[in-house]
């Protein structure tokens, strides 16, 4: 039976992937939808992008777009980098691509220029790396870059879970279009968690697997959800982004 999974940040973890996917016993029936940032942060961020690139020959892939996606593509295109980026794990990122021939890397830039800000599929469930900050919806956002750097979605259902309910008047309207949102962006050991979070109706997978949390597959359906090791304790020798 095919299966649709979400999968949070992963931040050129290649090992804890492969683990993943050994683990949910994944096949080329299900629905893959990974929510952004896979590089910055350990060593493998390139050697994890060819293995995407190649994973979406066998299964059925939808690539989201994050910000340290976006960052790495602005670094690969123009040379140019924030020097903020190299803290948060890109230096990582451009050592992993020295590795790398011309020619994978003009590959890869076809694969950055092809991931999406979001998508919605039949059920009204929204996927997007952070968030959205227009009321009427995804579709009527004035600035891509709130796709993947928002963090007032996130914010915003958290507090509400705690406070209001669907009837209140001052219900953020943000939260009432869609049945499920999934997100990444904002690891859930903020919180203390090393789980998916859900706060109204939205879920967080992003489990902190650029610091010391696992990363997280979820099947959207049941909710049922595998996690790697310990992304730390796969790259024993790198500091990651901690």
């Amino acid at each position: 039976m095919s299966r649709t999974l979400v999968f949070g940040d992963i931040h050129g973890a290649l090992k804890a992937l492969k683990q993943l996917i050994k683990r949910a016993k994944i096949t080329p029936e299900d629905t893959l939808i990974f929510l952004g940032d896979y590089v910055d942060g350990w060593s493998e961020s390139a050697q994890l992008t060819s293995f995407l690139i190649q994973l979406k020959n066998t299964h059925n892939c939808i690539f989201i777009r994050g910000n340290h996606d976006a960052l790495c593509y602005t670094w690969l295109t123009k040379k140019t980098y924030n020097p903020e980026w190299i803290k948060h794990g890109g230096q990582a990122t451009m050592d992993s691509y020295a590795l790398l021939s011309q020619e994978d890397i003009t590959v890869h830039l076809q694969f950055y220029e092809n991931l999406i800000n979001y998508h919605i599929d039949h059920h009204n469930r929204l996927f997007l790396h952070a968030g959205f900050s227009n009321l009427h919806g995804p579709h009527r956002e004035y600035f891509d870059e709130t796709f993947y750097w928002d963090r007032t979605l996130w914010e915003t259902a958290l507090a509400t879970d705690l406070r209001l309910n669907k009837t209140d008047p001052v219900y953020p309207a943000r939260l009432l279009i869609f049945d499920e949102i999934y997100i990444g962006h904002t690891p859930v050991t903020r919180i203390n968690q090393t789980t998916p979070v859900q706060a109204t109706c939205v879920w967080n997978i992003d489990t902190g697997a650029a610091f010391k949390g696992p990363l997280t597959v979820i099947d959207i359906d049941t909710k049922e959800f595998w996690q790697s090791d310990p992304v730390y304790l796969l790259y024993p020798n790198e500091n990651g982004r901690n």
